[in-house]
């Protein structure tokens, strides 16, 4: 007798206290620079982390990600001179009063955290035409951005800071992590146990950016066209 196809289960809303649960990863999640303590990240809770990524909405199903899990210091040295080389050039880039408060942030821990973790895209995964990026190739890319916030909520549930580094020349990163050219770093991420997490984003509590209020970021049905 033929197997029937998976039915499919309720769409139960959850509880009350698991909503919050879900709300309070979403509005506590920050990005970690400075926070890190030495305790070690255990392959266990590491696994947890990895499986929730892997468990990110795809385009087509083709999950295009792949984790490369970095420990070594010598590696992660390498990558701190990538930063610093790049980091020296994007100060340049800002107005001259801005320059002083830039240079004061701490934008990454990639030698104080003891994980790295680097998300990329494997932009042939799945052949050459895949569902769902026939007419928009780069839903690869955003399918792995998706992975990359899996991770981010799963690791605040278990206290672990992540800080996403982006300052970096992508072929620094390619040749330091010896990158196939089909596959494209998505996410250079620091990973760590954290005791402390700022209150409110980093950048807003020194006064580099406010969050934008909502209801101006809000159109109905055409762009411009205000949703009251």
């Amino acid at each position: 007798m033929p197997s029937l196809p998976p039915a499919p289960s309720p769409a139960d809303a959850f509880t009350e206290d698991e909503q919050a649960a879900v709300y309070k990863a979403i509005f506590s999640r920050r990005d970690v620079r400075s926070q890190f303590t030495d305790r070690p990240l255990d392959d266990a809770t590491l696994m947890r982390l990895l499986t929730a990524a892997h468990h990110a909405p795809s385009v087509g199903f083709m999950q295009p990600w792949n984790f490369l899990v970095i420990r070594d210091q010598a590696v992660k040295a390498q990558v701190q001179t990538a930063f610093s080389k790049a980091n020296q050039e994007a100060e340049t880039m800002f107005p001259e009063n801005l320059r002083p408060l830039y240079s004061s942030l701490k934008l990454e821990g990639i030698t104080q955290a003891p994980v790295n973790l680097c998300i990329t895209c494997d932009r042939t995964r799945g052949g050459k035409v895949v569902l769902g990026r026939t007419h928009a190739p780069e839903m690869d890319l955003y399918s792995s951005v998706c992975a990359v916030q899996n991770l981010w909520l799963a690791a605040r549930a278990e206290g672990i800071g992540v800080g996403w580094v982006s300052i970096f020349h992508e072929e620094d990163l390619r040749q330091i992590l010896e990158l196939p050219d089909h596959v494209v770093p998505i996410a250079y991420l620091c990973l760590g146990h954290v005791d402390e997490l700022y209150t409110e984003p980093e950048l807003q509590a020194k006064g580099w950016r406010q969050r934008i209020p909502l209801e101006d970021l809000i159109y109905q049905d055409r762009w411009g066209q205000s949703a009251g």
